[in-house]
């Protein structure tokens, strides 16, 4: 990802290096990035959810995450970003997080249009 210069404002919130299988993708619209494969390369940790707050006092929430609909399942990832949203809304997040019941398989396949998860 590219942030503003100096990280001025931004928060990282979930942080790793990637494994070296990750950068195995050629080029492409949406895969592979030379310049994130020289950083990894190199070591640096690659953000895939962060905080932005700007000068003005506007927020932001950015995340690479949700990329398979059954992950709203796992309490941990619906946290992250209930809590988000929240903070973004500039509504103050409880301390134990946004409260948010368990979502079943059934819930989540109510709301999916194809590509069903399969069951483990």
């Amino acid at each position: 990802m590219r942030f503003v210069e100096g990280m001025r404002g931004v928060t990282p919130i979930l942080s790793d290096l990637p494994g070296p299988e990750t950068l195995r993708r050629k080029d492409g619209p949406r895969s592979g990035n030379p310049t994130v494969r020289r950083a990894v390369a190199a070591g640096e940790k690659q953000h895939v959810a962060w905080a932005y707050q700007r000068p003005s006092g506007g927020r932001g929430f950015g995340f690479t995450g949700a990329h398979n609909h059954d992950s709203w399942r796992n309490d941990n990832f619906r946290k992250v970003v209930l809590n988000a949203i929240l903070w973004t809304a500039n509504v103050e997040v409880p301390a134990a997080g946004c409260p948010s019941a368990q979502v079943t398989r059934e819930q989540i396949e109510k709301n999916l249009d194809s590509d069903r998860p399969k069951e483990k």
